[in-house]
């Protein structure tokens, strides 16, 4: 089969050999596969990648000396079955699934293993137990966007909001648009959200910001101030006297940039007992003044990825309407514009995701 191949710290597209679906697994066809911002910096940083997870115990790390497939945003369709598999879902069904690879060795991330293929491939191996049919007239390109749509809810869900929260988004990519729909479906109003990009401040008004700001123009935590204050002063809950300026609203800060320093920036400037929310991933050693988080009690929250059901609601939500998602698609690609693809994304005026097409 063919398959844009992540080799050398380049992308090739190349013939490799089609995955041979083991016990309790399913053959499919990849009909769309989006690139997430993870696989470019995995291009760049893949050693970084692999010593820290190796570090914090996860799964199956790949080698980057060996030929790696990515992708893992994906919408496929069933073509075959390996031994030991129940055969519920029909060849020709389409599906997505959680970007795992079950295997009595261990659990293998598709799309970061040397073991199995990922997207940016014509066919794939997937755990059959995971699959999630896609609703019928959902279109593939759309469907493949569940996986990151399901990164910002799952932040939105570990961010425990109250409804006075007042949350600010620092970071409009892929993954603070995906943030942005998710506050959006939580009804979590006004929703601020920042980014240098004009064009990516476009798209999280399209995707529900109430409120964007350009911070090489405004500061986006005097803006987010602006829109915090308490409608009724009396409502606030009592502020220590040594806290300056007048009692606002609890902030939720959502970090979705993921480079060094911003994480320390956000806690200079956010205002007393703010919960930050860690979404953006940085492959970088970073640092912070620990100071700045006593001195004003925040809380600092990391997240990773989702959990099956908050996958399998973010689809129905998709196929349903309430998370929207038609802003965010800005390209597709054959296997033999991968790279180039890659290369686009790096400006932030271009595009939201690209999506891949394995057979065009």
């Amino acid at each position: 089969m063919r398959a844009a191949v992540m080799r050398d710290k380049k992308l090739v597209v190349d013939d490799i050999p089609e995955p041979e679906p083991g016990p309790g697994e399913v053959l499919v066809k990849t009909l769309a596969c989006g690139i997430c911002g993870s696989d470019l910096h995995a291009l760049k940083h893949a050693e970084r990648l692999v010593e820290a997870t190796r570090r914090a115990g996860g799964l199956n790390v790949m080698d980057p000396a060996r030929d790696v497939v990515m992708g893992h945003e994906f919408c496929a369709e069933v073509v075959d079955f390996g031994p030991a598999t129940s055969r519920n879902l029909k060849p020709g069904t389409r599906v997505t699934s959680l970007p795992v690879l079950i295997r009595e060795k261990g659990v293998f991330p598709v799309g970061y293993s040397n073991e199995t293929p990922g997207g940016y491939g014509q066919y794939m191996s997937l755990t059959e137990a995971l699959l999630v049919e896609i609703p019928g007239g959902l279109r593939a390109e759309v469907a493949a966007l569940t996986e990151p749509m399901a990164v910002g809810l799952h932040a939105v869900e570990k961010a425990r909001l109250d409804r006075n929260d007042v949350p600010l988004v620092i970071g409009c990519g892929p993954v603070g648009l995906a943030v942005v729909a998710a506050l959006r479906l939580a009804d979590a109003r006004p929703i601020v959200a920042a980014d240098f990009s004009a064009h990516r401040r476009h798209l999280a008004e399209l995707m529900g910001a109430d409120l964007t700001i350009d911070p090489a123009a405004d500061s986006p935590y005097e803006s987010w101030k602006e829109v915090a204050k308490w409608k009724n002063p009396a409502d606030a809950p009592p502020f220590p006297p040594w806290m300056p300026g007048p009692p606002l609203r609890p902030a939720v800060i959502f970090e979705c940039v993921g480079i060094p320093g911003v994480i320390d920036q956000i806690m200079a400037a956010a205002p007393p007992h703010a919960r930050i929310v860690v979404v953006g991933v940085c492959m970088q050693r970073d640092e912070f003044e620990p100071m700045l988080a006593i001195n004003k009690e925040l809380n600092v929250q990391f997240v990773l990825a989702y959990t099956p059901d908050e996958f399998t609601a973010t689809l129905r939500n998709i196929a349903e309407g309430r998370i929207v998602t038609e802003p965010l698609i800005t390209g597709k690609v054959g296997l033999g514009g991968v790279a180039a693809a890659f290369d686009e994304l790096a400006s932030p005026e271009r595009h939201g995701k690209i999506i891949v097409e394995p057979w065009r």
